[in-house]
């Protein structure tokens, strides 16, 4: 508006001009502008550096009106294990967007050969090197199940992303068990619209039966000082349940902000490294970690929505191991609105089925979305001619996202379910 005022002052006093001319210098004034406010739209987001302080008022989701500044950019950690290569391929595929990074990992019981083979097939992947957002975690970690090694491996991943990728939104970690129910296309677009400093982690302090199975034993993971795997060791001795901070409880699966983690790896609050010196000796730590460090601190534990974005199943009782989806899951999973399930059994029928009818995808090939230009035809991976990251096409899937975010943030759900 400016400009425009500006422009009809200097018409004003330049009576020499004549209205064809001065039509054409208010075209090329508003042509310059629109340009500027395109290129100001969709550059890269940077996550937020302080986390916000929510009022009620606030905890509906405005779907009208972007929040950060163009499209996030989504940092994946996908974890595999002995006999896991090939699963692990197929979920990087389903999962890939040229405008996300993804950090693949498989521990020590894989085998080199296994390592060999994924770290080839992302050095040869034409798409990868045009893009260069997948890496390979070339010294593997041992991991031992149930035991503090996963969250160490975990903060390792988390270390290695923030050291090499400088502008990235939130974390999240998948196993090759897992896979996407939408779209990349569908996810950030409906990210686009979320405050960039809110935190998916399903967790409660009512911890229950936990507190004389998990708190109270003292483990001991071989992992962390041998190249061998084996189980966690127990000691004879229990110890009390903390009194200097409240211990939380819930799913390992997460979706947190670069703020957050790098508050948890770089740690100027000395909380997450005591925390980490505590849950060393916790059984199953990784439930438990990320959930005690953000909702004993003021900064963050306002932050959570208290979801971790997985579709599980659990047996019953005692809801400890989440049942294998199948075909017969499919509607419910669909119905759901949640963007990744778990757990799946390698190449089950249901997963052809997830491809096929929600994310469009053949097999071998990427899930298609805006960035891919080229033709379907002939069996070929349309994403094989690509165009702008930026661009995203969003289908009616995204629509169903929406409405489970918008449930989470309502009133009833977001502020009463915080750290409780």
């Amino acid at each position: 508006m400016k400009r425009n005022h500006n422009s009809h002052n200097n018409h004003h006093h330049h009576h020499s001009f004549r209205p064809r001319k001065w039509m054409m210098m208010i075209t090329v004034i508003v042509t310059i502008c629109i340009i500027l406010l395109l290129l100001t739209l969709t550059k890269p987001s940077s996550s937020s550096s302080s986390s916000a302080t929510w009022s009620s008022s606030s905890s509906s989701l405005n779907l009208t009106e972007e929040v950060g500044v163009g499209l996030p950019r989504l940092a994946y950690m996908l974890t595999g294990t002995k006999g896991e290569g090939a699963q692990l391929k197929r979920v990087l595929q389903a999962v890939y967007h040229p405008r996300n990074f993804y950090l693949l990992h498989l521990d020590l019981e894989a085998s080199d050969e296994e390592r060999f083979e994924l770290a080839k097939y992302v050095k040869f992947e034409a798409v990868f090197a045009a893009f260069g957002n997948v890496m390979v975690v070339g010294k593997s970690d041992l991991v031992t199940y149930k035991g503090p090694t996963m969250v160490a491996s975990t903060l390792h991943g988390i270390a290695l992303l923030l050291k090499r990728i400088p502008q990235w939104d939130w974390f999240l970690n998948l196993s090759a068990s897992d896979y996407p129910l939408i779209s990349q296309d569908d996810l950030l677009h409906i990210f686009s619209f979320l405050p960039r400093d809110l935190n998916f982690i399903e967790h409660t302090s009512n911890i229950g039966w936990k507190e004389h199975q998990r708190a109270r034993p003292i483990i001991i993971d071989p992992g962390l000082y041998h190249l061998k795997k084996s189980g966690v060791y127990w000691a004879k001795e229990k110890r009390s349940v903390p009194s200097s901070f409240k211990l939380f409880t819930g799913s390992p699966w997460i979706v947190l902000t670069k703020s957050f983690l790098e508050f948890c790896v770089l740690g100027w609050d000395n909380l997450p490294r005591t925390l980490l010196m505590y849950y060393t000796n916790f059984l199953s730590s990784p439930e438990g970690y990320f959930h005690t460090v953000i909702c004993n601190h003021k900064d963050y534990q306002n932050t959570t929505i208290n979801h971790d974005l997985r579709y599980i199943r659990w047996d019953n009782p005692p809801k400890q191991h989440p049942l294998f989806l199948k075909l017969e899951h499919f509607d419910d999973m669909v119905r759901s609105g949640i963007p990744f399930a778990r757990k799946f059994a390698k190449d089950d029928p249901v997963l052809d089925k997830i491809d096929k009818e929600l994310l469009g995808r053949s097999k071998g090939h990427f899930t298609p979305g805006g960035w891919c230009f080229g033709s379907p035809l002939l069996g070929k991976d349309s994403c094989t001619v690509y165009g702008n990251p930026i661009v995203v096409k969003p289908t009616l899937r995204s629509k169903k996202l929406e409405k489970l975010l918008v449930k989470l943030l309502d009133s009833e759900n977001f502020r009463p379910k915080q750290c409780k």
